[in-house]
């Protein structure tokens, strides 16, 4: 959930023409993460926790492209970039090992 607020946050000061994309996409991204980690908690068949299991990682990933994409067309700057990477890639080996 921190992800989702800090990149919400991030995505404030982007261009109003980016929206309906960048913005919209890396925000719907990044929530989704964190959506999908609690829904995950809540089923009781393995199969379906690893369904969601497997959702959270496309989001994951899906933010990590966001976040380079945004960095190239310097919307975020280099500091922004590696405090985000810093935060995500602990989930993704956390999240690895739960397959």
């Amino acid at each position: 959930m921190d992800l989702a607020v800090k990149i919400y946050e991030l995505t404030e000061r982007l261009p109003r023409k980016e929206d309906y994309g960048i913005t919209s996409q890396v925000r719907r991204a990044a929530l989704s993460f964190s959506a999908n980690i609690a829904e995950s908690f809540g089923r009781e068949h393995t199969l379906n926790k690893l369904n969601f299991y497997y959702n959270t990682r496309g989001s994951l990933t899906g933010t990590k492209s966001h976040i380079i994409y945004a960095k190239k067309v310097k919307y975020i700057d280099d500091e922004e970039y590696n405090e985000l990477r810093k935060q995500i890639e602990p989930f993704g080996l956390k999240l690895t090992k739960l397959f």
